[in-house]
């Protein structure tokens, strides 16, 4: 939700979105032709993010590393320096990806937004008192916003250099400014929203409430973007550091980006193959994992919080921290509420009969009234459930998007069966992690008694059931991204090692007409693997048991490690290469797919606190999964960071 300025009426506030709108509607055209590419944002900018999801676009988010230092001065014009400033963030991340990140984008989009007043360029302030400058010499005044925007259009060619072709362009927005008080002004600076943004201000959250919404534009001007229809030639030039700026006047010139777009020579996800050490060990980046806060921070008149020492200054801790903080202290209680309502049934009987109001939820979950009630409005406030009022009526409830899509147990993504294996297995023992932590070790034995780890082990039918379901939902998840991920089309059959019940080998059948493969799985995983056939199997997917660790593998020109490596210690792990690296000859393939860790392991979260339930095994990186591989014989060919659950890597037998 956004604020109203105060003052404003809600009719006007919408015009500030309307270039959002604009944005969409001349992109459309483009968004077809962009499937396949890989378009990069070399930013973090949430604000950057929503413009471009909001128009449908897909892309991978690569912040540049570029240091905002240009001089002001060689600039006859303020937007030649935002349009400069947004090339060489641009053109950096361009130029890194294909050696820090192993893949070279198709299309690379950079930005950057400057304020201007009385000729002054101002960017976002050091610290408040250099807030309350800015924002005070915009008082009363109406000044210029400039965003520039640089496209680079890389072009891979057969010796793996690259030619990039450059289209920039720029737009400005003029903005007034009310009167604004010194309590106003101090309110606004200490709510932190000032410290990252061009000007101390954001127009889309609190700062509207500084702007005179009377003045603000319609948004009427095109969004210009203008882009030659030739690539470029191996000679052709990038505009030098004073090079003009075109403000193109006609949104037909986007059409043209059909042509160069198709012309584009490096296919999506395309990656540098690796021959060396000192290259794999190059820093990978999963950009997609950094954790970006898009959330909306509202104070209300006269709140404020505590005055806290940090780096030896008093300061006041933002709103949006509180509420961070607070959202990671209650997560263990949403995610008992999650698998709660799962282990009831609750979102399949809402599929079934939509419109049941709580007292009617209880009977048939057979449940108290009271409990039923809490946990239904709990689902409500999490997003999981729609509450729907009638007049005179008790509220009745059905599923929202999210418990359709994936936590019915009949859904095509169901997560219901993960769902169960996190609420009987994994809760017990993260109820015992300090004890985990302080040893090291598993805590299998104090989370569960006896006769809870024969119901719970592998070695029962119950429990080998609940595993499987439990792996096949992550099978069915990520199984097509996993699938699609590389180039298949040489391999002619492939072996899923650890393949459970063969949701991943029906991907890769459908995926690659050609190719057929073998699940080898444990004879007790086999057994049972009837119950998770799809309904018209594929008679390329065949079933061969035995033991990974102890028995001869199957035949194959591709073999696929999914979910396994990550959990075994390190002996097993060389155990298990060594016998792939024995059944391959050359040119072979190994397909890995885990959870790549960043390089400097700070995310992504979802593979650290995985390690937490202290396996035997470990969880890492692409560069440690590549050197690892590499010493039993296999060279990294492709690396993929998707934006499903799983990442993956293609090796070559060398």
């Amino acid at each position: 939700m956004r604020r109203d300025a105060a003052g404003g009426s809600c009719c006007q506030f919408p015009r500030v979105v309307q270039f959002d709108l604009k944005a969409t509607m001349v992109l459309n055209p483009v968004i077809s032709k962009l499937a396949g590419k890989l378009v990069v944002l070399a930013s973090a900018s949430p604000r950057r993010l929503e413009i471009l999801r909001s128009a449908g676009l897909r892309f991978e988010v690569v912040p540049s590393w570029f240091k905002e230092t240009l001089d002001k001065g060689l600039f006859k014009a303020p937007h030649e320096y935002a349009v400069e400033t947004a090339k060489q963030k641009a053109l950096e991340v361009a130029r890194r990806m294909p050696f820090k990140h192993l893949k070279t984008p198709d299309i690379v989009i950079g930005a950057d937004t400057i304020v201007t007043v009385d000729g002054m360029i101002l960017e976002k302030p050091v610290d408040k008192h250099d807030a309350y400058r800015m924002l005070s010499s915009l008082s009363g005044k109406e000044h210029s916003v400039f965003t520039g925007v640089a496209i680079v259009l890389c072009h891979e060619k057969e010796n793996e250099e690259v030619d990039y072709q450059l289209v920039d362009f720029y737009e400005e927005t003029k903005v007034k400014f009310a009167d604004l008080s010194e309590d106003m002004l101090w309110e606004y600076i200490n709510s932190g929203e000032p410290m990252d943004k061009a000007g101390g201000y954001g127009i889309q959250a609190l700062g509207g409430m500084l702007v005179d919404m009377s003045t603000l534009p319609s948004c009427s001007d095109n969004l210009p973007i203008s882009v030659p229809t030739q690539p470029p030639s191996s000679s052709q030039a990038l505009p030098s550091h004073n090079s003009s700026v075109r403000r193109p006047s006609s949104p037909c010139d986007i059409q043209r980006l059909h042509t160069q777009i198709t012309s584009t020579a490096s296919p999506a996800h395309k990656v540098k193959r690796e021959d060396s050490e000192s290259e794999i060990s190059q820093t990978l980046v999963n950009s997609t994992s950094k954790h970006t806060d898009n959330r909306k921070v509202k104070l209300h008149d006269n709140e404020t919080l505590p005055s806290i020492t940090r780096r030896g200054q008093v300061t006041e801790p933002t709103r949006g921290d509180l509420e961070r903080i607070c959202e990671l202290m209650d997560g263990f209680k949403a995610s008992k509420a999650l698998f709660t309502a799962s282990k009831l049934c609750l979102f399949d009987l809402l599929h079934s009969r939509p419109g049941l109001d709580a007292a009617q939820v209880a009977q048939e979950i057979k449940a108290s009234a009271k409990g039923t009630e809490c946990l239904l409005e709990a689902c409500v406030s999490l997003g999981l459930l729609k509450s729907i009022e009638k007049a005179c009526q008790k509220p009745v409830y059905e599923n929202a998007d999210l418990a359709t899509d994936f936590l019915r147990s009949d859904a095509p993504c169901s997560l219901h069966g993960y769902l169960q294996h996190c609420n009987e297995t994994m809760w017990p023992l993260f109820s015992h992690l300090e004890s985990a932590v302080q040893e090291g070790t598993s805590q299998r034995e104090k989370a569960f008694s006896k006769q809870m780890l024969q119901e719970t082990s592998s070695s029962s039918r119950e429990g080998k059931l609940r595993f499987m379901k439990a792996m096949h939902n992550i099978a069915k998840i990520t199984g097509k991204t996993i699938a699609t991920a590389f180039d298949l089309s040489t391999y002619k059959s492939a072996c899923d090692l650890g393949g459970c019940t063969g949701a991943l080998a029906y991907e890769f059948a459908e995926a690659h007409p050609g190719l057929s493969v073998t699940v080898f799985d444990l004879p007790a995983v086999v057994e049972l693997n009837e119950f998770f056939h799809p309904q018209h199997p594929d008679n390329r997917v065949s079933f061969v048991a035995g033991d990974f660790l102890k028995d001869e593998l199957p035949k194959a020109d591709l073999y696929i490690l999914a979910r396994i490596l990550h959990d075994l210690p390190d002996e097993k792990v060389h155990i298990l290469l060594s016998k792939i690296t024995d059944a391959c000859t050359a040119g072979c393939g190994l397909l890995l797919s885990e959870i790549f860790l960043d390089e400097d392991r700070r995310g992504p979260s979802r593979g650290l606190l995985q390690a937490l339930s202290m396996s035997e095994g470990k969880q890492r990186s692409a560069t440690e999964y590549s050197l690892l591989l590499k010493s039993h014989g296999f060279i990294t060919a492709h690396i993929r960071h998707t934006d499903n659950l799983l990442d993956a890597m293609l090796c070559i037998k060398a």
